[in-house]
């Protein structure tokens, strides 16, 4: 792919050389190149205003966030060969922390490709292209992918919402063959998903830290996971000796795969569909009590507009969840919105016990696992906070 060149107005190449990956429309110099003449994922060279190179990447005049560097060494621009090499490096990363080949492969811009998302599940690989940049690289990205991982099946799950917000089509394809059933192997139990039909690349890899820590809270207590998808966090707790699990969800489809999935591990369970609020707000006027429940909701926060109301939706989801431990029992909760930093998490989760008359401990903190490394330079990277919490009467 030519590469056009792009300069930054006086200046604006300070936080590009202090480590940051992004150019927004703002600090570019229009008056040398107009931005109505480039489009969107079109390669570009990134030189600061006295025309020293920065970097090399991709640019879409229509967002803020215009241009997204792949590389800053002019000897090796965006291409079959970057790709290779930043697989590489991811792939290096992985296997280093994950005994067997099922984890987040490429997290965008803290791998050195953003934009780009790849799970891993064994040899199927479930492929995000979220930027109009991404999307122009496809073939060489599914070329680095069959040298680097040799996957029997791709799954191109191109129907995320942040395509529509690059002007880029919605849509899954599936390149090779795609087996009837896709296994997850995480801290030692097996799973059952679907890359192509499941909710974002099929599986929540993130979790899998926080779901490890979860024995010596669920050992010997009845525990209640609220959206709970295909059943991770209930079945880990009841592989760790639950006495009891219930999970909810709003998706039958979901709950028929934690089923299936505890069946797999040989996990009773129990499974409720309904709206997390409404299921909540019944189980506290049945005054039913777990010792363990565990709150791990959608993002409520997708954008910054979003913060007043997803802040309150936050905590009045705790505070449906906090009655419903029993005294001295445990609240496991977070949230991924990344608009939301931990301290303001903490802060509501701590009015809402106020609010029902509890106390709460902080035991530990967690965040996403080891194969969604933190990129330092973008917090935004740094969505996933979990909080274990004990819960005491006043």
């Amino acid at each position: 792919m030519d590469l056009s060149d792009i300069w930054l107005n006086r200046d604006a190449d300070r936080r590009i050389r202090a480590g940051h990956p992004w150019v927004y429309s703002n600090e570019i110099d229009t008056q040398r190149v107009a931005l109505t003449s480039l489009t969107p994922g079109q390669g570009v060279q990134v030189h600061a205003h006295n025309g020293q190179f920065l970097g090399s990447g991709y640019i879409n005049p229509h967002n803020l966030i215009c241009i997204r560097l792949l590389s800053r060494d002019a000897e090796h621009p965006p291409g079959k060969s970057l790709f290779i090499h930043r697989l590489n490096q991811a792939l290096s990363l992985r296997e280093r922390f994950f005994p067997t080949p099922h984890y987040r492969l490429v997290y965008g811009d803290s791998d050195g490709l953003p934009g780009l998302v790849v799970d891993r599940f064994g040899e199927v690989l479930s492929v995000q292209m979220n930027t109009a940049g991404m999307d122009a690289y496809r073939a060489e990205i599914i070329e680095a992918l069959d040298k680097v991982i040799r996957p029997q099946a791709i799954v191109l799950r191109n129907d995320s919402a942040a395509r529509g917000a690059e002007g880029l089509p919605e849509a899954v394809e599936v390149l090779g063959s795609l087996p009837s059933v896709v296994s997850v192997c995480e801290n030692g139990l097996t799973y059952h998903c679907c890359p192509r039909t499941g909710q974002k690349t099929g599986w929540f890899y993130d979790q899998a830290d926080n779901r490890r820590r979860l024995a010596p809270y669920a050992k010997g207590a009845s525990v209640l996971d609220v959206f709970s998808y295909l059943g991770a966090w209930g079945i880990s707790a009841g592989a760790a000796g639950a006495t009891a699990v219930t999970c909810v969800d709003s998706s039958a489809t979901a709950l028929e795969g934690a089923a299936k999935n505890a069946q797999l591990n040989d996990i009773p369970l129990e499974t409720l569909c309904g709206d997390a609020f409404e299921v909540l707000k019944t189980f506290r006027e049945e005054r039913r009590r777990f010792g363990v429940v565990i709150v791990d909701p959608p993002a409520f926060i997708k954008r910054r507009k979003d913060l007043s109301s997803g802040t309150i939706a936050y905590r009045r989801l705790n505070q449906l969840a906090l009655p419903l431990v029993e005294p001295g029992g445990y609240l496991i909760t977070g949230s991924c919105s990344q608009h939301l930093g931990a301290p303001a998490l903490l802060e509501q989760v701590h009015a809402a016990a106020r609010h029902v008359d509890r106390q709460i401990q902080v035991v530990e903190t967690g965040g996403q696992s080891r194969d969604h490394p933190i990129h330092p330079a973008i917090p935004e990277t740094a969505y996933l906070k979990m909080l274990f919490l004990r819960v005491l009467r006043n």
